[in-house]
């Protein structure tokens, strides 16, 4: 078995649907397996998944496991030699799979690495790459030194600035979104540290494979990371669990300073909270109160390319939800062409563009290349699945009926 891929799935059904479905076109040709855990999920996942994925091994918590202990209890039945840590809330290209497989083959220092992540608009997500949050680095990103200096090697190191987007390159932080790694590595440096419950178990197991001599590397193969569906990022037990991950890793791999240096870095980290804690609260008192009026919000408006059948399921699901679309039909190289006419005419930043594609027609590789080849903050990327006959975007799941 050359791959094992684990996915920890919690209530994003059409998600986790969305990414098995590119991950086995990505997984073609390749003898792999694929593990689901689902952390006692209400939305019917488990059930609704099954029977679309015959082949995929589901194990179903009756708890919420966290996400370490979850990957975990699926990497002591993995058989692969490599294992693939994959969020749901991804779309993986048709390349990237064998991309990772050709590198980890022809690096046998490597104990793990990541992928370009982009976020719906084409934009390279900076948790691609990251360094180690050392009592210095954490200091430049509280303060704001390191967006400021987004390319200095020393302010910016958090997220590897001094680093090309375009070569790989070795990191000291593998994003738990797409975590490729090296079997032996983990058999030798141990499992996922399940002190941490959400967040902060991919920078513990990044440093321990550093410290056992291992190499962690960034790839610029592309997937599309959604960053986060499952977390409600507005709510107070967000705010709780990361950083509590913070103090765990500080506790467990800076415990050893000294109180002078260790003073100020805690009581950074507990202000950080504090302020992220009163933002949330404000949130919810204006949204309760109603301050949050219907006027500022910017709905957007939809262009659906893709073949006949998909325009005009679309042109059904859309008159049902009431949503401002346009459609257009044709092959692929016509379609093309009036993707880059639309991105070309919508540059204001106030209307918000989504262009669904029929994911039948395009690949995924090639909406990821076109996308972050020109990202632009008001054009996002939706994709239309025929099977569930769903349309699926970063803020909204529509669902046609039948």
């Amino acid at each position: 078995m050359k791959l094992s891929v684990i996915i920890v799935s919690y209530n994003v059904k059409y998600y986790l649907e969305q990414c098995l479905e590119s991950l086995y076109r990505a997984l073609k040709d390749i003898d792999a397996e694929v593990f689901v855990v689902d952390n006692h999920s209400y939305d019917g996942s488990v059930s609704y998944l099954k029977e679309r994925f015959p082949d995929t091994h589901f194990i179903a918590s009756s708890h919420n496991l966290g996400f370490a202990r979850a990957n975990n209890l699926a990497i002591q039945q993995c058989k692969g030699e490599y294992v693939l840590l994959l969020n749901p809330d991804t779309v993986v290209g048709e390349d990237v799979i064998m991309t990772s497989i050709s590198f980890m083959d022809s690096h046998p220092k490597a104990g793990g690495h990541g992928v370009q992540m982009l976020n719906d608009c084409g934009e390279k997500a900076l948790e691609s790459r990251r360094g180690l949050p050392s009592p210095l680095t954490a200091f430049y990103k509280m303060t704001g030194l390191c967006k400021r200096f987004p390319t200095s090697k020393r302010l910016a190191h958090y997220y590897m600035g001094g680093l090309s987007w375009d070569k790989p390159g070795q990191i000291e932080v593998i994003s738990g979104a797409y975590c490729f790694l090296r079997k032996a590595a983990l058999d030798r440096i141990g499992l996922l540290d399940e002190d941490f419950f959400m967040y902060g178990e991919d920078i513990d197991l990044s440093y321990r494979l550093l410290k056992g001599n291992y190499e962690n590397w960034y790839l610029p193969t592309r997937i599309l990371h959604y960053k986060g569906e499952s977390t409600q990022k507005s709510s107070f037990r967000y705010v709780h669990v990361f950083y509590d991950a913070m103090f765990i890793f500080f506790r467990k791999h800076y415990g050893g300073m000294s109180l002078l240096l260790r003073l100020p870095i805690k009581t950074a980290i507990f202000i950080k909270a504090s302020c992220s804690l009163v933002r949330t609260l404000c949130y919810s008192i204006r949204k309760y109160l109603g301050f949050n009026s219907f006027y500022t919000t910017s709905f957007p408006h939809y262009v659906f390319l893709g073949g006949q059948e998909m325009t005009a399921q679309c042109r059904h699901i859309a008159m049902e939800k009431g949503l401002s679309a346009e459609y257009y039909t044709g092959d692929k190289e016509s379609l093309w062409h009036k993707e880059a006419d639309i991105v070309g005419q919508n540059d204001d930043a106030n209307k918000q563009i989504c262009i669904v594609f029929d994911t039948e027609m395009f690949t995924y590789q090639e909406i990821f290349d076109k996308f972050s080849a020109h990202p632009m903050a008001n054009i996002h990327i939706g994709f239309y699945h025929k099977k569930p006959n769903v349309i699926i975007t970063t803020n909204e799941i529509i669902e046609g009926n039948g």
